[in-house]
């Protein structure tokens, strides 16, 4: 009764082993810059100006400044009639924050009616997926 029971465990041993290295090359396979959910639909608060349109949020650890560091990905949809300028904020539950201009910069003009802007904002020292996140977008005045 014994010997069964030294047996058995050797036995789990072995097949949480494998399932352990087998598993472990998918949990590197996101942290190769490929995009992933930032967090539940309901962890995330999203406060949108009706003149912008969500295209894109997700996130992808990927390397900044020498270490993996989580990035968001960010896309913005002008479905006004006039072109815009949006603020985008991003705040995490743990105090960072990050965001910006889009587009960053308006020597090129604003966003056209029905044209997307893109940007990727990385959060320094932020090496897992983030918990409640709050997503702020608005119009900058004219």
């Amino acid at each position: 009764m014994n010997q069964c029971k030294i047996k058995f465990s050797w036995v789990l041993l072995i097949v949480a082993t494998g399932v352990l290295f087998l598993t472990g090359p998918m949990m590197g396979a996101a942290n190769a810059g490929e995009a992933f959910s930032c967090a539940k639909d309901s962890d995330i608060n999203k406060m949108i100006s009706p003149e912008a349109s969500l295209e894109n949020f997700s996130c992808m650890m990927k390397k900044w400044k020498g270490e993996e560091t989580l990035h968001f990905n960010v896309a913005v949809k002008n479905i006004s009639s006039e072109d815009q300028r949006f603020k985008v904020n991003i705040f995490l539950e743990n105090g960072k924050a990050v965001g910006g201009l889009l587009p960053r910069k308006i020597k090129k003009g604003l966003i056209k009616p029905g044209a997307t802007a893109k940007f990727v904002y990385p959060v320094k020292g932020e090496t897992g997926a983030p918990g409640k996140i709050d997503l702020i977008i608005k119009t900058m005045s004219k």
